[in-house]
């Protein structure tokens, strides 16, 4: 590890990418990291992101040139083949865009300081999940947005710029309004340089380091290859996003809501929070591990539970802070909600006993409706949900047997 990457041993920014299916946000993220995130098997089969996926990045940009060809992800300026330095580390999250997985979209929304829009040039603008992903930029008030124009290279010159008017006149009006509109060729590396410009514009947001930590898992995994011996064995690895505080290693957690008790579905579900220490801490990165971690980019914890309990993403939506120090497992919340006006489904009051699907932080879970009075909603959740009182929840209603994003809602205390 080189002097100039140990002063970035985490990221800075935690950037997600989303759009519509197949418009190319996992080509993106390999342009800039150098990873391709669908590796989960499903993903691999369908040729689409079923999971979220996510890799670091190093920004590097070379003294010796002009902007934007100054930024680069390589080892050596595409300008003038010098040595750049490192000047900003990041995390970029890839979400799926297909309208069925939107829930893990929402999930990823989350976690995340800024956007790139991924809008390709070979379908007219907008998608369905376009829309969809613009109203949840909106509905969670993400600033930081960029635009990536995607595939110009497969309908010519003229034609990307008329979809780039198709593009302007849909963000008219929205947060995303005055945001930068890059085209890109990621599978040729083309404009990537561009596009790191922008990205080096976007401010990193000040980090509340010293309030007690809270973490949300994004993915857990067990890291153990088949066959390995006992002795070698290691504990299970959670990865996401710190949102506030420090966690040094040896810390003793907690993880809520945890793992159920029972796997009697027919009764509401019942959790068990989970204690255990922190082994390891690492970004996943030739940072190597680290003696501790704080808000900001996504990381990777190596605990001491036993890691069939985090195999196969089993945590995913659950929080982690010190032991006693996390918010309570609730199984009913009361929320004020707000309704997000949109012209293609119909308008609706909730109604008692509607089902609903619930985002917040990484966790997504069903939730029924039990009281509506005005904007206060009383949800009953099948699955119990540590939610910090700051959080935005995104709730997904069901038309015409599709789920669709409808509004947000806030904790009422």
């Amino acid at each position: 590890m080189s002097n100039n990457e140990s002063m970035f041993k985490q990221s800075q920014l935690n950037i997600g990418t989303l759009g519509h299916v197949d418009h190319g946000k996992t080509t993106l993220t390999r342009a800039i990291t150098g990873v391709w995130t669908d590796k989960h098997s499903e993903s691999i089969k369908r040729s689409m992101t079923i999971k979220l996926g996510y890799a670091d990045a190093f920004i590097k940009k070379c003294s010796g040139c002009k902007e934007p060809e100054a930024y680069t992800v390589g080892d050596a300026c595409e300008g003038c083949n010098g040595k750049p330095e490192i000047v900003r580390r990041i995390s970029i999250l890839d979400a799926p865009g297909h309208e069925t997985l939107m829930a893990t979209a929402i999930a990823g929304s989350n976690i995340i300081d800024a956007v790139l829009f991924v809008i390709s040039a070979s379908e007219p603008c907008p998608m369905p999940q376009t829309k969809e992903h613009l109203m949840l930029i909106n509905a969670l008030g993400i600033k930081n947005v960029i635009i990536v124009q995607t595939k110009i290279d497969i309908v010519g010159k003229e034609a990307s710029k008329a979809h780039y008017q198709q593009i302007k006149n849909f963000v008219k009006g929205s947060v995303a309004e005055n945001a930068p509109i890059i085209p890109v060729i990621a599978s040729k590396n083309i404009n990537i340089d561009a596009l790191l410009q922008q990205i080096m514009n976007i401010p990193v947001p000040e980090r509340d380091t010293s309030s007690e930590p809270l973490m949300y898992i994004a993915r857990s995994f067990d890291i153990n290859k088949p066959g390995a011996k006992i002795k070698d064995l290691v504990g299970g690895v959670i990865g996401g996003s710190v949102i506030r505080g420090t966690f040094k290693l040896g810390d003793e957690i907690e993880i809520r809501p945890g793992v159920p008790k029972s796997s009697d579905k027919s009764k509401k579900a019942v959790y068990e929070p989970l204690i255990t220490e922190i082994r390891s801490l690492s970004t996943g990165t030739s940072s190597g591990e680290l003696e501790q971690v704080i808000a900001g980019g996504l990381v990777a914890i190596g605990t001491s539970l036993d890691p069939s309990l985090t195999k196969a993403d089993n945590l995913v939506g659950s929080v982690v802070g010190h032991v006693g120090k996390l918010p309570d497992m609730l199984d009913e919340i009361a929320v004020n909600y707000v309704d997000i006006q949109r012209n293609d489904i119909p308008k609706q009051s909730l109604r008692v006993d509607e089902p609903l699907i619930l985002s917040v932080g990484t966790a997504t879970t069903i939730g029924y409706v039990k009281s509506v009075k005005k904007k206060k909603v009383e949800i009953e959740l099948k699955r119990p949900m540590c939610i910090d009182t700051s959080a935005k929840i995104s709730i997904m209603r069901n038309f015409s047997q599709r789920w669709r994003l409808c509004g947000y809602a806030t904790l009422i205390q």
